[in-house]
C-alpha cells in the first residue's frame, strides 16, 4: 500500500472519495483496472499532469491533492472519449473530471475565460453575456416569421429550444434560419420561447457548475410550464442531452429531440423539397454529445445521404472514436488557456482529417461547431476551399428559394 506523504493530502483524498460516493456512478471508480485506456485515448491526455488514470492513482494513493494543485485538469474537453472506452465501465467524465473541476471552482482557480462565460450564464442566462430580450433578434425579418409562444401564440405542437449560440452568434444565427426554413417546408407547427429561454447549462454543469445548471434548469422549467407544447427540438447537442438526461432528476421532462433525429423522422415528407443538387463530397463529423454520449450516428447521415449530389465520405476517426471540435465541457470558453498549453487545437486536427478522407464539405450537427472549424480551416494548410455547413444549412440549400 502507498502511504500518503502528509495527513493533509490524506485529508483531503477521504473528503474527495466521499463526495464522489454521494454521485451515482462514483462508486464505480474502485473498479478501476488501471489499464490506462483513458488517458491513451485522452486528446489532451499527454499535457496533463494528471491523465484520468493518474488521477484515480492519486486518489487511491491519497495524494489527491497534487491534483488539485494542477491546473491542467482544464485541458480536459469532457469528450468523454475516456468514458467510452473504459472496460470497467467507470463514469470518468461526468463524475471524477466534473468534480475535480468542482473542487478548482470552489478554490477560485479558475481560468479567466471560463469566469467569465459562467458569470454571464448567472447574470444574463446565457454565456455571451447578451440582453435577454436580444434572443429571438435572428429571426427578424424572416418571412414565414418564427412565431413566439406568449407573443403571437399560447401552445404549439413543437417547442423548438433554441440555445445561446444559435440565438447570439452571428455565424450560427445562420443555421437557425436555415433550421426556420427547414421547419416551414415541413408545414410544422411550431414556436419558440424567445426571451424567455435561458441557456440550457450542460456546458457548465460539466465545467463544474453544478449550482448554475440547476439555476438555469429551474428557469427553463417554468418557461415550459407555462406553455402547452408536444415535444422539444433543439439543434444543440448539449441542449439535448440536458434535456434528456440531466432535467428529468429536477423535475423537468418533456420528450426531447436533436434535429437530425427529428428531421430524419420525416425525411419522407421532405425529399420532394429536396430538389436542388449539393454537389459535394461530405464529411460528418460527430458531435461529442450526439454521437458518444447519446448513440445518435445514422439518422445525420441518412439526411446528407438524401440530398441530391451529396457522395457521404469518412474520416479516420469517425462515430465512437470521432475527435472532439473543442468546445465541449466548457472547452468553448478556454481556447486561450488550452493554447497556451498545447499550441494546436483539435478542431485543426479534424480539419486535417476532412481533407485527408478528400471532403468538399464538412458537415456539422452542433453550434459550438461552424466557428472552430471554419477558424481552424484558415490555418490548416489546403484547408481554404473546405466549407463547414450545418446538417440543417445543406438541407436548406437542396431547398433552395
Amino acid at each position: 500500500m502507498i502511504v500518503s506523504s502528509s495527513p493533509q493530502a490524506s485529508t483531503v483524498s477521504e473528503a474527495f472519495s466521499a463526495s464522489l460516493d454521494r454521485v451515482t456512478g462514483g462508486d464505480r471508480i474502485r473498479r478501476c483496472l488501471q489499464c490506462g485506456t483513458c488517458s491513451g485515448v485522452c486528446p489532451y491526455g499527454y499535457l496533463m499532469d494528471y491523465p484520468p488514470s493518474r488521477m484515480i492513482t492519486s486518489l487511491r494513493a491519497s495524494e489527491f491533492d497534487q491534483v488539485l494543485a494542477s491546473e491542467t485538469v482544464w485541458m480536459c474537453l469532457s469528450c468523454y472519449a475516456c468514458t467510452e472506452v473504459c472496460p470497467a465501465e467507470i463514469p470518468i467524465t461526468s463524475v471524477l473530471l466534473t468534480r475535480a473541476k468542482e473542487e478548482l471552482l470552489l478554490a477560485g482557480r479558475v481560468p479567466a475565460e471560463l469566469q467569465a462565460a459562467l458569470e454571464n450564464s448567472q447574470r444574463y442566462g446565457n454565456v455571451m453575456g447578451q440582453a435577454p430580450r436580444k434572443r429571438p433578434e435572428w429571426s427578424k425579418g424572416l418571412t414565414p416569421p418564427v412565431p413566439v409562444l406568449g407573443r403571437e401564440k399560447p401552445s404549439t405542437e413543437i417547442l423548438w429550444f433554441v440555445g445561446d449560440y444559435p440565438s447570439f452568434h452571428p455565424r450560427v444565427q445562420a443555421v437557425s434560419r436555415a433550421m426556420a426554413k427547414v421547419f416551414h417546408t415541413l408545414g410544422l407547427d411550431f414556436a419558440i420561447l424567445g426571451a424567455e429561454e435561458v441557456s440550457d447549462g450542460d456546458s457548465q454543469r460539466l465545467a463544474g457548475e453544478r449550482g448554475l445548471f440547476e439555476i438555469l434548469a429551474s428557469k427553463n422549467g417554468q418557461a415550459f410550464r407555462k406553455y402547452g407544447f408536444k415535444a422539444i427540438v433543439t439543434t444543440d447537442p448539449h441542449a439535448y442531452n440536458a434535456l434528456k438526461n440531466e432535467y428529468p432528476a429536477l423535475g423537468v421532462s418533456y420528450p426531447v429531440w436533436h434535429h437530425t433525429q427529428f428531421l430524419a423522422e420525416h425525411l419522407d415528407e421532405l425529399k420532394p423539397s429536396l430538389k436542388h443538387e449539393v454537389k459535394a463530397r461530405v464529411a460528418y463529423h460527430d458531435p461529442c454529445y450526439l454521437g458518444r454520449v447519446n448513440g445518435i450516428y445514422e439518422e445525420p447521415r441518412k439526411l446528407l445521404a438524401s440530398i441530391p449530389g451529396v457522395e457521404l465520405v469518412e474520416m479516420s476517426h469517425s462515430r465512437s472514436t470521432s475527435l472532439c471540435c473543442g468546445g465541449g465541457g466548457g472547452g468553448m470558453w478556454l481556447d486561450g488557456f488550452q493554447w497556451e498549453k498545447a499550441h494546436t487545437r483539435t478542431s485543426e486536427w479534424r480539419i486535417q482529417e476532412a481533407l485527408s478522407a478528400g471532403a468538399d464539405i464538412l458537415a456539422i450537427a452542433c453550434p459550438y461547431e461552424p466557428a472552430r472549424f471554419e477558424d481552424a480551416a484558415k490555418v490548416v494548410p489546403g484547408a481554404e476551399k473546405l466549407r463547414v455547413r450545418d446538417v440543417a444549412e445543406l438541407l436548406a440549400e437542396a431547398i433552395g428559394e
